[in-house]
């Protein structure tokens, strides 16, 4: 390796080697000519008399992509460390093949000028292929050196060291930009991202793909100052608009811990006094929460508990050792995959206890359910976003969890924040996207691609309704109108009776503070009471800590400037005391201001920091003091803060705000609000993935990859799945499972019937624990029988569907998917140097892909060919004799981009559409599943219907049969 770390291979060679490798292929090309052009007429022409010519050739289009992408600014988005090395690599070998073909032909037909002509290319091939080594090496050793650092060798030549130029010089225009393949976005997270242990992100400013993403953020928009709260907005107003006029069965999906599923009780039930039926569809832990609230309840698995400690241990793209070791991955994956497949269910399966039938008619879900918006597409239903931290893209703050490091970089703070919440989407597809997909195909879904996948919300322009006040965190400006942040969702307040102690402390003395960390469990509860003793002995005043789940106090008694307290309802609890002290959860933290009470916040991981900048930004309370830096002066500074008259008035104007708001009711507008009701009313509300495509090239390249990997993924299906028919009877799991129903007693009929399984495993843990009874171990036999059996069948039919697949990878891709890619790419190639692209819509069935084929045939002729008379004359008026010139290259572009795309996809729009037409028609099990259920629910509704209802509902259908038969 000594050799390669030479100055030679330094990057500052990198200009002069690239004009040694232009002028050796110029001039052997040319040469290659002369040899033609001096070859007797009495000697046969071959082959390898163009060797020379062709090979410049590629060699010439080699160069000429990377001359373009390392020095035009509006093609370094294409540039790749990782291709020129390839290129360059390939290039060794061609020109050493080159060299053999010329003396090879010298030695077997030399004449004069010719011959001599042909020892030059030869020797100058082998020139030209040492140089192109050169070339590679330089490549590759700054490919390396930028997987290891996050940036090229020598960033002052890096292929994006220039920062995009500044929006407002942009004259509105959105700059476009081009998705990076999958393979190099997950390279370039690893060196642009590292986790934390505080369940947060640290995000490299600097790197190449922030400043690559930074492109994406929209003009940028005056902003409302949050220096005081008198700068801040007052909420909206809550009207009763947006309600709705038809009864609906909506489920309610959430994944998290208590703390994120009660604001969404108080939500169902708030939708239950408007008419409609309610499914909250949560962990199993919440079961009794959910249904003392008078709502349905429908258990969705997963332990809360084990996926909050997981995330919080390995919050980065990468797990550690430890955890790979323990076989974490693996088990909160299948976690995940329980989780959607129950999250399906809870929308088409009945009621498990009163076995009520219930089809989803709207879904409501908080992000991190994941399975929201592909459930709606399966039933073609709207879905509605609820949640209690920002998720949606934006200038004004970073995503909750991300940290941004500027390390030198001159990227704009609120360029900075938009870029963050990209990442941290992507690094949670790049963990869970194959899950995702193959629960997908379960649901007779097609794959989302890699780079559709992490901001598909967004892309869709999914309704989000944010449930914190706009009097704390105003709606920023850049928030599309399907966005609204309606305020906290606070639930009634519960009856609670203090007990003698309590009362005794509240009144024996000045208005005590509150400190405590609710759930959040410390490794040293002695240390932290300790701490929190010194600084309320510091400030002089008195305290009522909360012991939560770490105990605070131990078996400490109280005295009379510290009250150890159990279990207490924080809506009572905070109007006895002058300012609290928590852990900064969104719940808390709502009900402190909401009782006008300073806050300080002492945050661990996850969203809590960023709740603590946000009190801090309106005056209500001091700085986050991060855990680990917590100690008994920066305490009893932040007490004191609170206990000032400046934070109490804060606070008192931030809780004024609150209580003119009614979150849950404005929610429940939004909700209403955002319903296609016209469409509800006749029809389903289908939702369209669409792949994007940004230009031929990574149009071309996405298409083939995504066609190769389902190719890869069906031929492995062929030998994997007989394999997995055929797993042992008496596998591990089995055993643990039997083990665990030996417990209950060994009884047969003692197991759960719907225990979570992969799909797998179904015979595994379906079964109930043998006997240890003599008769008993023919059965066993049978049973294995049966199971060798079953593994037949499952093997031939896992084989033929891997066979199946195959073929339906490679036709569909190479013959439908490929050709439209490249006709999409091509019609949105203009957006690439600021021209305008038409839309000629969707195309979702053959009607709809012909009417898409003749409008963008239409508009490619017309505004292709129109485009070279006409973009000369806009670009003269606007830049003169250069705004011509320049019109005439853009008119050639758009002549050669929209004439093709309208004559490939007049073949390739209705091809796609036929595709899709054919797909609706087949009676898949997912659509017959719905289906069933549907009937299932309607029998149901007018068998409990009474008798003039049941005559209005045979009314309503046959009128809407007999419309229908005129149509």
């Amino acid at each position: 390796m000594g050799f390669f770390q030479s100055r030679f291979f330094e990057p500052t060679w990198k200009n002069k080697v690239l004009i040694l490798q232009v002028a050796f292929t110029l001039l052997i090309f040319i040469l290659g000519i002369a040899k033609i052009a001096t070859k007797p007429s009495q000697i046969p022409f071959n082959r390898m008399d163009i060797v020379a010519i062709s090979m410049s050739a590629k060699s010439g289009a080699f160069l000429t992509y990377e001359i373009v992408t390392m020095k035009v600014d509006k093609f370094k988005r294409f540039g790749s460390l990782k291709a020129y090395a390839v290129l360059n690599t390939l290039d060794v070998v061609f020109w050493a093949a080159v060299m053999g073909f010329s003396f090879k032909s010298v030695a077997a037909i030399c004449s004069g000028a010719n011959c001599g002509i042909g020892v030059v290319i030869g020797l100058m091939a082998i020139v030209n292929s040492v140089i192109h080594f050169w070339a590679a090496v330089i490549a590759w050793m700054n490919h390396k050196h930028f997987k290891t650092y996050g940036v090229s060798r020598g960033d002052d030549e890096n292929l994006d060291s220039g920062f995009p130029p500044q929006y407002h010089e942009l004259e509105g225009s959105i700059p476009q930009t081009v998705a990076p393949p999958q393979n190099q976005v997950v390279a370039e997270l690893e060196a642009t991202t590292a986790g934390r242990d505080d369940g947060r992100i640290d995000i490299d400013l600097s790197s190449r793909l922030v400043r690559r993403l930074s492109r994406l953020a929209p003009i940028e928009k005056p902003k409302v100052s949050l220096e005081k709260p008198s700068d801040l907005p007052p909420p909206p107003e809550y009207s009763e608009t947006g309600q709705s006029s038809i009864c609906l069965n909506i489920v309610i999906q959430v994944v998290g811990s208590r703390g994120d599923v009660q604001p969404f009780v108080a939500l169902g039930t708030e939708l239950q006094r408007h008419g409609h039926r309610v499914r909250l569809a949560t962990h199993g832990q919440f079961d009794k929460f959910v249904r003392d609230a008078g709502l349905e309840f429908y258990s969705i698995g997963g332990d809360p508990a084990e996926l909050m400690a997981y995330m919080v241990k390995n919050p980065g793209l990468l797990p550690s050792m430890k955890t790979l070791r323990g076989g974490e991955i693996q088990k909160k994956r299948k976690m995940v995959n329980e989780m959607l497949h129950k999250c399906w269910d809870s929308c088409i399966r009945p009621d498990e206890l009163t076995v009520q039938p219930f089809v989803a008619d709207a879904i409501i879900a908080n992000p991190p359910s994941f399975a929201h918006i592909h459930c709606a597409q399966a039933l073609s239903i709207p879905v509605h976003l609820m949640f209690t931290m920002p998720w949606t893209s934006t200038r004004e703050f970073c995503h909750p969890l991300a940290n941004l490091k500027a390390n030198g970089s001159e990227m704009s703070a609120s360029a900075a924040n938009y870029v963050s919440y990209s990442l941290v989407e992507w690094m949670t597809w790049q963990g869970l996207g194959d899950v995702i997909n193959a629960w997908r195909h379960t649901l007779d879904l097609e794959t989302i691609p890699f780079s559709e996948g992490p901001c598909l919300a967004e892309t869709l322009g999914v309704p989000v309704t944010y449930c914190w006040s706009p009097a704390l965190v105003p709606k920023p400006t850049d928030w599309a109108d399907n966005i609204d942040v309606c305020g906290f969702f606070f639930r009634d307040m519960p009856s609670y009776e203090p007990d003698a102690d309590l009362k005794k402390f509240l009144s024996s003395g000045t208005t005590p503070v509150y400190i405590g960390f609710g759930s959040i469990v410390i490794d040293n509860p002695e240390e932290l009471t300790a701490t929190i003793r010194e600084a309320v002995r510091a400030t002089g005043t008195r305290a009522i800590v909360s012991r939560g789940w770490s105990k605070l106090g131990g078996g400490s008694p109280s005295d009379d400037s510290i009250f150890f307290l159990g279990d207490c309802p924080h809506e009572w609890l905070f109007q006895q005391v002058r300012a609290v002290v928590h852990h900064g959860g969104a719940g808390t933290t709502a009900c402190g201001l909401l009782n006008a009470k300073p806050t300080a916040i002492v945050p661990f991981f996850g969203d809590q920091p960023f709740w603590g900048h946000m009190v801090n930004a309106g005056g209500a309370g001091p700085a986050p003091i991060p855990f680990k830096s917590l100690n008994k002066d920066n305490l009893a500074d932040a007490i004191r803060f609170c206990l000032t008259p400046e934070a109490s008035d804060s606070a008192r104007k931030i809780a004024q705000k609150m209580s003119r708001e009614a979150g849950v009711r404005r929610a429940v507008a939004s909700f209403h609000a955002n319903l296609p009701l016209n469409k509800m009313r006749h029809q389903s509300h289908p939702i369209h993935i669409e792949n994007r495509r940004w230009d031929p090239l990574t149009a071309t390249l996405a298409s083939l990859t995504t066609t190769t990997v389902g190719m890869m993924t069906s031929a492995s299906d062929i030998v994997v799945k007989p394999i997995q028919a055929f797993r042992p009877v008496g596998s591990e799991e089995s055993r643990r499972a039997s083990s665990s129903r030996d417990v209950s007693g060994g009884d047969p009929n003692n197991h759960n019937p719907r225990t979570p399984t992969s799909m797998n495993d179904d015979d595994v843990f379906g079964r109930p624990a043998g006997l240890t009874v003599p008769h008993q171990l023919n059965k066993s036999r049978s049973t294995s029988d049966l199971h060798r059996q079953h593994g037949t069948a499952a093997a031939l039919k896992g084989s033929a569907s891997g066979v199946g697949g195959f073929l339906k990878h490679y036709y569909k891709g190479m013959l439908l998917d490929l050709p439209y890619a490249v006709s999409e790419g091509m019609r949105n190639a203009p957006k690439l140097y600021g021209g305008q692209v038409y839309d000629p819509g969707a195309v979702t069935d053959w009607k709809s892909g012909s009417i898409a084929a003749g409008k963008n045939f239409t508009h490619g002729i017309v505004e292709g060919i129109g485009g070279i008379v006409m973009e000369p004359i806009r670009g003269g008026k606007k830049n003169g004799a250069a705004g011509a010139a320049k019109g005439v290259g853009i008119g050639l572009l758009n002549m050669t981009t929209k004439v093709t795309s309208g004559a490939v996809g007049l073949v390739t729009m209705p091809g796609q559409g036929i595709y899709q037409s054919a797909r609706a028609l087949v009676k898949t099990d997912t659509g017959k599943a719905i289906a069933e259920a549907r009937k299932t629910e309607g029998v149901g509704i007018v068998q409990r219907a009474d008798k003039n209802k049941r005559k209005w509902y045979q009314e309503t259908v046959t009128e809407a049969y007999e419309d229908a038969q005129y149509r």
